[in-house]
């Protein structure tokens, strides 16, 4: 049977959010004759999982399928559940988020029906109760720990990279430029991130072309445990590593204090004495963040510098015909 759409679904030890995605998934309302299917990749959870997707592999026959991943990483995940995917367009969503019933429509339309090879939708945060008083809701300290996307209500031709847990993709990109790199994403142990849009920047490197649709949405929760400043300083210390793992190391930086480039000291140095004389809340806690993402570029640098250099990071994806 032709299959049109494959949503994919990774998880990891969260049994009980998983249940409430997958249905608000199944609920979506399709196009007639369009088939489509969900694949959930288990990324070697010791909880019960297992249990939720058989169960409503049970109650929804021919929709669901489970795909088991041992080796831990998220990408591992992701390109284990490309790998067994049937549909021409993959949709990706995150285990934690509900979805508009229109949002599958909306994000996989210009895909079957246009030029474009991607596409990305809005996510909307749902709050669980009142931000903390050092935080500002209208920064861009906000925008990634929350995992929050919304370009506005125009469509049109995406110049940016979309988010993980609200984006598509036909499926011949994947053979074209390999899967998600398995040395980004999130795994046991370790918050490192971007696979995602490490994934959408070498399309938009390629010239390919990505659509944003404002009707395809997801709404992500923003639970209570993670409005905490030692969340969002983890956060922000694990995607200063992050950029700079995606980016890799130049060989060319000339001058540098104990080995650390000297454009790094100087912005240490900068942010430091801002945090320190800045009264405002939430201004002082603002460049807090930023000396935290720069002692994570500055371990990431020093742990880089001093690793042998690795060929292509991009995990391949072996995609049965």
């Amino acid at each position: 049977m032709q299959m049109d759409i494959t949503v994919i679904v990774c998880t990891f030890n969260r049994s009980g959010l998983l249940q409430t995605a997958l249905e608000s998934i199944a609920a979506s309302e399709v196009s007639p004759g369009i088939a489509w299917e969900i694949v959930v990749a288990d990324n070697n959870s010791n909880d019960g999982t297992r249990r939720v997707v058989e169960d409503i592999i049970r109650r929804r026959p021919g929709r669901f399928r489970y795909v088991f991943e041992p080796c831990p990483g998220k990408s591992n995940a992701l390109n284990s559940a490309i790998a067994a995917a049937k549909g021409d367009v993959l949709a990706f969503v995150d285990d934690d988020i509900t979805v508009h019933p229109q949002w599958l429509n909306a994000l996989t339309s210009p895909l079957l029906n246009g030029p474009w090879i991607g596409s990305g939708g809005r996510v909307l945060a749902e709050w669980q109760s009142a931000p903390p008083a050092w935080l500002d809701t209208e920064s861009w300290i906000l925008a990634g720990p929350m995992v929050h996307f919304d370009l506005g209500l125009e469509a049109g031709q995406l110049h940016e990279t979309p988010v993980g847990t609200n984006m598509a993709f036909r499926k011949t990109v994947f053979e074209r430029y390999g899967g998600f790199r398995a040395d980004l994403g999130p795994r046991p142990g370790s918050e490192i991130r971007n696979e995602d849009s490490e994934f959408a920047r070498r399309l938009l490197q390629a010239g390919e072309p990505l659509y944003y649709e404002p009707s395809a949405i997801v709404y992500h929760p923003i639970p209570e445990n993670r409005l905490t400043k030692d969340y969002f300083l983890a956060w922000w210390f694990s995607k200063g590593r992050t950029g700079i793992r995606e980016a890799g190391v130049s060989s060319e930086v000339r001058w540098r204090v104990c080995g650390i480039p000297l454009a790094y000291v100087r912005r240490l140095i900068r942010w430091t004495i801002q945090w320190m004389f800045t009264l405002n809340n939430k201004g002082r806690f603002g460049c807090r963040v930023c000396v935290w993402k720069l002692f994570g570029e500055i371990k990431e640098f020093r742990e880089a510098s001093s690793a042998p250099a690795l060929p292509g990071q991009a995990s391949p994806v072996v995609i049965p015909k």
